[in-house]
């Protein structure tokens, strides 16, 4: 195992965590973990996450969004901004995504601030976008108030015509966000309980990891 691939090269390996396996940058590890439940995790949605925010009474909340990138230093997701989730990321912009790959016995804890990402990056995750979620996008009021499902649905309507065939560019009230971790713990299932932890913090962006193994 180098450190440059934390990915185990096959599931015969993927049965215990040990520091080695993780390497040094924890990001590249999570990565690596992503792509095997992509690939070995039979699920729908491997990267279904939990994003946990603090909204502007400083009350916690969660919801499952959808992972859609992950570059150098930060990880991806999308969402209208006027949504709830979006005015408590104003409020408090520190979050942290927990994933979890049942079938696998895995999961990722991700904390961290987050920042929105630059348009250029947004206007291009949205071209990629079936065309209905693109004007799904136009159309969701996301978070308010919903008198009935035939508002909604006259409101797509409404945006099939505004933009016919033709492009359809991103909402000004969407776009994504990146979360810039802090601190990284790995959890790998252990027979009775006594589970695997091992834990990545840094003090702040750009400086170096910390490792720690938890008690479980």
């Amino acid at each position: 195992m180098t450190e440059s691939s934390p990915l185990p090269p096959s599931d015969a390996d993927f049965t215990r965590l040990r520091r080695e396996n993780l390497g040094t940058d924890p990001l590249v590890a999570f990565q690596g973990w992503l792509r095997h439940a992509e690939t070995n995790g039979e699920m729908n949605y491997p990267n279904a996450c939990t994003l946990a925010t603090v909204d502007p009474d400083g009350k916690p909340e969660g919801r499952i969004v959808l992972v859609k990138g992950v570059d150098d230093d930060s990880v991806h997701f999308y969402t209208n901004y006027r949504s709830a989730k979006a005015r408590s990321l104003q409020a408090t912009p520190h979050a942290a995504l927990t994933f979890y790959w049942d079938g696998l016995g895995r999961q990722v804890r991700i904390r961290g601030g987050v920042e929105p990402l630059p348009d250029e990056v947004s206007d291009a995750y949205f071209r990629t976008r079936p065309r209905l979620s693109r004007l799904g996008a136009w159309a969701s009021k996301q978070s308010r108030g919903l008198g009935s499902r035939e508002v909604l649905e006259e409101r797509l309507r409404e945006m099939k015509e505004r933009f016919g065939d033709g492009e359809i560019p991103r909402p000004p009230h969407w776009g994504g966000y990146r979360l810039v971790p802090l601190e990284v713990e790995f959890w790998a299932a252990g027979d009775h309980r006594l589970h695997d932890r091992f834990r990545f913090r840094r003090e702040a962006p750009g400086e170096g990891w910390v490792v720690t193994r938890l008690y479980p």
